[in-house]
């Protein structure tokens, strides 16, 4: 009973995510394992075409990398990361982040985990901003940022590592102009001056930590994102990685409620994106008036709760009350009480609740979809085998009995059949030309070429200023002009489509092919893409923040985020169009293989046979005994498919899923395959 009650007390003080985070890892890497297994026997059986293993691959890829991105971000000294320590890191017996008293962090920090990579926190220098390389070029440029290795084991060792964040240096007005942390047309946002006339700057651009967490090992991303000049000097944080992060906390000082610069934080980087945010009032417990009873304590805390959320324009349920010091002097205590007390376990229970199960689902469908991909590329190889299988059995079956002259009979039509199928050589070699140069024009609207040409439109019109009064609209022509080119693709593949499925519906019915064409890709989720670049980059060229956001290294910065940006858009639109179009052709290739394979067996059955009439049992059987391989190879690719889809489809803590939890409309590999004219006997 003891052991059974300090085994609860455990788990009452671990945070909600920690077996949120183990089973959806867990279910991952369950997934990743079926898929291999289901992948690695098709291969095995020679089902298995290019593409469909490309397909596989980068699925399972993204199975066993895949990451929860949580960011954190406030203003200084609202006890963000404070916040972190009592969220993941209780567990070190200690703080893990700075967050005492005068040591803030100062740059943006990352923490995760590379099984590739040791246990290490990289520093980039702030004089990295001098040079036009943006931070994900740094990143693949690791030997200019300096590395101090981790010791997991040694925990105050690694807090005083990573006390680094908080340094800063001292630098005059003119460095810090050239760093792009100091505005002459803002003074609000800059520094300080010193005594000295110096000011005073973060000594770090960027920081990445990457140690061996479990939590972290799980797939969790914890994004430190602190200030808002700390965001503002870098667009890739504000363009690229805060949008890319799967929550937001937005941490503020209950005593304070919402600055002005907490409201411009959230105007400029977190209102309206897509990202679900959390806003968290942390130090909850300076609200706390020894002269007020609880009731009185707990209206004025629900009364600042609601300010908040009406200031922000969100709804009451987005605002947690917290004490995140409370919190962790809790957990380290093991003060089930306490750790109630400060309000913690309502934030982390949301987190858990709104995530885990938004990235299950996003999972799950990638899963289901790409099973279904994978089993009716088999199922068209198997389909093609077995009818195969059934013309020699059929040929085989009437030869008995039969004289020498009904076998060279047969004989003679075999190779009268193989010389008419040669035929299609030439119109296959026709339908390539067509298709190849259809799929150039679909692709050249999609090409870098493209994408280049209409940002230096842009950029010739805005010339040296991207933030001035005549951004908005440039950069509106801008992307009408982008979503125009994915449109035009969109159009070109609906034509290659229609002229597709007119040549395979001849070579079907001419020469005997079963092919079938998968739909066109959907290129309009690229275009939603374009949209959303567009809604959140257009709040930039507003007056108000141009002003912020018009010097020469922001500018740069912001152009070259933006081409990064789009260019990614356009390169998946791109890979798409060209694996839909690679199917098709290496469908009709392989058929053609496939054909050209069975006729020659047919031929050189029927020459044996010919040779030696007792060989036509033999042949007969061997020709049976395939077909029953064959069958069992698609009742085993169909065991392994549904046993796959069925564990997506359950998920990691739901033994019984919710039939909308994911799309379930065909049940079971039989119905999986229906489309494809194929049933079991």
């Amino acid at each position: 009973m003891h052991l059974t009650n300090a085994a609860e007390r455990q788990l009452a003080m671990q945070p909600f995510l920690v077996p949120g985070l183990d089973a959806l890892a867990d279910w991952r890497m369950a997934l990743e394992r079926d898929l291999a297994t289901l992948e690695g026997f098709l291969d095995g059986s020679d089902l298995l075409d290019p593409v469909a293993a490309g397909a596989s691959q980068a699925l399972r890829q993204r199975l066993a990398s895949d990451k929860l991105v949580i960011a954190f971000v406030a203003e200084f000294s609202r006890g963000k990361s404070e916040l972190i320590n009592a969220i993941f890191f209780a567990d070190a017996g200690r703080r893990v982040l700075p967050a005492t008293p005068g040591r803030t962090t100062m740059c943006p920090v990352e923490l995760s985990w590379d099984a590739h990579e040791l246990p290490t926190l990289d520093l980039l220098p702030i004089s990295t901003r001098r040079e036009a390389a943006s931070l994900a070029d740094w990143r693949l440029q690791r030997e200019r940022w300096k590395r101090l290795s981790l010791d997991p084991s040694d925990m105050p060792g690694l807090a005083r590592a990573l006390n680094e964040v908080t340094a800063t240096q001292h630098v005059t007005i003119d460095e810090a102009r050239a760093l792009g942390l100091w505005s002459d047309t803002n003074a609000s946002d800059n520094p300080p001056v010193q005594a000295d006339g110096r000011v005073e700057v973060p000594a770090w651009r960027h920081a990445i930590i990457n140690y061996p967490h479990p939590l972290l090992q799980r797939g969790l991303v914890v994004v430190d994102t602190p200030g808002l000049n700390a965001i503002g000097a870098e667009p890739e944080l504000t363009l690229g990685l805060l949008p890319s992060a799967h929550a937001a906390l937005f941490v503020l000082g209950a005593d304070t409620g919402v600055t002005r610069s907490d409201l411009d934080i959230w105007n400029d980087h977190l209102g309206g994106q897509g990202m679900a945010s959390f806003v968290v009032l942390n130090k909850v417990d300076t609200l706390a008036d020894p002269l007020a009873t609880p009731a009185e304590r707990e209206r004025a805390i629900e009364r600042q709760c609601v300010e908040t959320a009406s200031t922000l324009g969100i709804g009451r349920e987005r605002v947690f009350p917290v004490s995140a010091r409370q919190a962790l002097a809790a957990r380290l205590a093991g003060d089930e009480a306490g750790l109630q007390e400060s309000r913690l376990p309502a934030l982390e229970a949301a987190l858990n609740a709104d995530l885990l199960p938004q990235r299950q689902l996003v999972l799950a469908k990638a899963v289901i979809s790409g099973v279904q991909s994978l089993i009716e590329h088999a199922t068209r190889r198997l389909r093609d085998q077995r009818r195969s299988n059934a013309e020699q059995m059929l040929e085989l079956r009437s030869l008995r009995g039969k004289s020498g002259g009904r076998v060279a009979q047969m004989l003679a039509r075999v190779q009268a059949d193989s010389a008419e199928f040669e035929r299609c050589a030439a119109r296959l070699a026709a339908l390539r030309s067509v298709h190849l140069r259809m799929l150039r024009d679909a692709l050249h609207a999609l090409s870098s070429d493209r994408l280049r040409e209409a940002v230096a439109s842009l950029q010739a019109t805005l010339g040296s200023s991207w933030f001035n009064l005549r951004a908005r609209a440039a950069f509106q022509a801008l992307c009408d002009g982008l979503i125009a080119q994915v449109d035009k693709a969109a159009h070109q593949c609906a034509e290659i489509n229609q002229m597709l499925q007119a040549s395979f519906n001849q070579l079907n019915t001419e020469f005997g092919f079963s092919l079938a064409l998968t739909p066109p890709p959907d290129l309009g989720n690229f275009r939603e893409e374009l949209q959303l670049i567009e809604r959140g980059y257009s709040r930039y060229f507003s007056v108000t923040r141009a002003i912020r956001m018009n010097g020469s290294a922001f500018s740069e910065q912001f152009q070259r985020m933006l081409m990064s940006k789009l260019r990614v858009v356009f390169d998946n639109a791109c890979s798409e169009v060209e694996t839909w179009n690679q199917m098709a052709s290496q469908q009709i290739d392989g058929q053609f293989r496939d054909r050209r394979k069975s006729l020659k067996r047919r031929r050189e059955a029927l020459e044996r046979i010919q040779q030696a009439t007792g060989e036509l049992e033999q042949r007969l059987s061997e020709v049976e005994t395939q077909d029953a391989k064959l069958m069992e190879l698609i009742e085993r690719a169909y065991a392994q498919a549904t046993e796959l889809r069925q564990r997506a489809e359950r998920g990691p803590d739901a033994p019984s899923a919710s039939p909308d939890a994911v799309d379930t409309e065909s049940g079971g590999a039989a119905v999986l395959l229906q489309g494809d004219g194929l049933a079991l006997p």
